[in-house]
């Protein structure tokens, strides 16, 4: 097998152009022409609550399968196999949780920041720690996800990827400071599709490629690729059934529930119930994208089976492989390179501009508008978010060079946005699940497991750079590769390997399955802090809006507290009203 050389050609530079142009052009649209402009708070960041099921559905699956996921996904079956497939077992209990416990609670309180509920729940300190989490997140999330579509793009045509990256950025940023809510919701819907598009296109012509679908499973059987149920315990195993299922429930639990992103658009529905429906849409579109990418794994070593072109050094890393694989079939249809790069950059871009609006929100909300001593116009809150989009979107740009640094994106991603994700879940846990958990015990619990979980990703990315932590990959294969050059590997692969000494094994904590991390996080939080909540009084004596719980807790409140409730829901928006309180003696703890 010769190195591919090939790079884009003039069709595939038009059908990238014109992914970009269009989506410019729907910023243009709602800034300037569109029959209500994005120039007050509530139609910048909420849409005026007016938002269909079918673009929010759209918006909420491209935000959520980004570029990660189908350059990260695709390069870990391939080295892994597909274990890691299986993540898509507790996608409906998610949503089912969500839509029955947690969403309900934003809906009735008719709030625009999801950390607005951490002031009515606990105080104004524990909501600040909570938009301190979800900026942190967001600020170590976005970086790879810009990272992701720069890397594809240098791949198929040898531009650096440093040079790609503003021009990504500024895109980006263009049409979602224009449009608001609106724009990135119908950018995200036009994406979606061309993300489809290209992920179907490419598997279609691989799978012909190699045989057919029988062809492409025989292979990877014989490669050591296909393993589903690995039911060993052992919390060290990288992926087992049970670090992927019960990691990835509340991974994809603290990413959807009480995150701004999905929050904001949740709320940009006219009703609880489109909301719920836009909940399952978004389930069955993960599971079907989330196979397809996984199925381009299959399909990528099926075609390698016989030479590795990371072990031969066509590519440099795992997270290359799905870009060299297109440009090794392109030739038979043109445009289809750009078609690829373009669905990658769509992914990239919906989660890039959902980060960005997101953002914007919680800085206004719960940042700079609780410490206005005056309240700001419309016209100049508008036009702050603004330029706050700008400010974060050039950090981000930035902090690429670092990202550049790390792993592989699948486990990179998943151990940095842990390092929040825990601590809040357990937040928002504890609030609307434990009646007696008082600000005191949220805001410590918060930090304890916000600083071991940071602890314990930074420990283990440490000891993965010296090489104490290596997990064990699928066998390939060099038979199909040039003789000499085997040979010349070989030798190099013999003579190079000096004595070997026995190195100790790294801390206990540092071995743990990077999916049990936001496990790890939310048990931290509630167990910490129910203890001091439970040392400091819990909230004896203080009463408690009936609305701020979950509807699963109300149902353990006497006095018909279900009723109660729903008498308030009219007026719970600001939750000044005191005929829907209710002591904590009154709660069965």
């Amino acid at each position: 097998m010769e190195p591919v050389l090939k790079y884009f050609d003039i069709f595939d530079y038009l059908v990238f152009a014109l992914m970009l142009i269009i989506s410019a052009l729907i910023g243009v649209y709602f800034a300037f022409f569109a029959k209500v402009k994005q120039n007050t708070t509530s139609e910048y960041l909420m849409g005026g609550k007016t938002m269909g099921t079918f673009p929010i559905s759209m918006s909420l699956i491209a935000s959520y399968i980004s570029g990660i996921s189908i350059l990260g996904m695709p390069a870990e079956i391939y080295t892994y196999g597909t274990q890691f497939w299986m993540i898509m077992c507790t996608e409906g209990l998610v949503s089912l949780t969500m839509a029955v416990a947690i969403l309900p609670v934003f809906y009735k309180l008719e709030i625009t920041s999801s950390y607005e509920y951490l002031n009515l729940r606990f105080n104004e300190t524990v909501r600040l720690l909570g938009s301190i989490l979800f900026l942190t997140k967001m600020m170590l999330y976005i970086p790879i996800v810009i990272y992701v579509p720069a890397l594809a793009f240098s791949q198929v045509t040898g531009i650096n990827l440093h040079l790609v990256t503003p021009v990504v950025c500024i895109v980006c940023i263009f049409y979602t400071t224009l449009g608001g809510l609106k724009a990135v919701v119908w950018t995200d819907t036009v994406q979606t599709v061309v993300m489809t598009a290209a992920l179907i296109v490419v598997l279609i012509m691989g799978t012909v490629s190699v045989g057919g679908f029988a062809e492409v499973w025989n292979r990877n059987e014989q490669g050591g690729r296909l393993e589903f149920f690995n039911m060993d315990l052992d919390p060290s195993i990288r992926h087992s059934f049970w670090t992927v299922t019960i990691g990835n429930y509340f991974s994809w639990l603290a990413a959807c529930s009480i995150n701004q992103a999905m929050v904001q658009r949740c709320l940009a529905m006219p009703t609880l119930r489109s909301a719920r429906v836009t909940l399952f849409i978004l389930m069955f579109g993960l599971v079907f994208l989330i196979t397809m990418c996984c199925y381009m794994g299959l399909v990528i070593f099926a075609s390698y089976h016989k030479c590795d072109p990371i072990t031969r050094g066509y590519i440099a890393k795992s997270d290359q492989l799905l870009p060299y694989f297109v440009m090794t079939i392109a030739t038979a249809m043109p445009g289809l390179p750009g078609l690829f790069v373009s669905g990658v950059f769509s992914a990239a871009l919906s989660s890039m501009s959902t980060g960005l609006n997101s953002m914007t929100g919680v800085i206004f909300e719960d940042l700079i508008k609780p410490r206005m001593k005056t309240p700001l116009s419309e016209v100049k809150a508008s036009f702050i978010m603004k330029v706050m989009v700008v400010i974060i979107g050039s950090i981000c740009v930035g902090l690429v060079f670092v990202v550049e640094k790390m792993g592989a994106l699948i486990q990179a991603s998943g151990s940095m946005g842990a390092i929040t994700a825990g601590p809040l879940l357990g937040i928002f846990t504890l609030g609307m699940f434990f009646p007696c958990a008082n600000s005191t015990g949220a805001l410590i619990g918060g930090l304890v497991s916000g600083s071991l979980v940071a602890w314990i990703s930074i420990g283990t990315q440490i000891n993965m750079a010296q090489g104490l932590i290596k997990f064990p990959q699928k066998p390939i294969s060099l038979d199909g590769c040039d003789s000499s050059w085997v040979s010349e590997y070989l030798s190099v692969s013999l003579t190079s390997d000096g004595p070997q000494r026995t190195l100790d094994p790294p801390f206990v904590l540092f071995r743990l399955s990077y999916m049990y991390y936001t496990a790890t996080g939310l048990i931290v939080t509630v167990i910490v802090g129910l203890t001091v909540s439970f040392l400091t009084g819990c909230n004896k004596g203080k009463k408690i809006k009936a609305n701020l719980f979950s509807p699963v807790i109300q149902k353990f409140v006497k006095d018909n507290l279900s009723d109660l409730a729903q008498r308030v829901n009219d007026t719970s928006k600001n939750c000044n009203s005191d005929n829907n309180d209710i002591q904590l003696n009154q709660l069965k703890i």
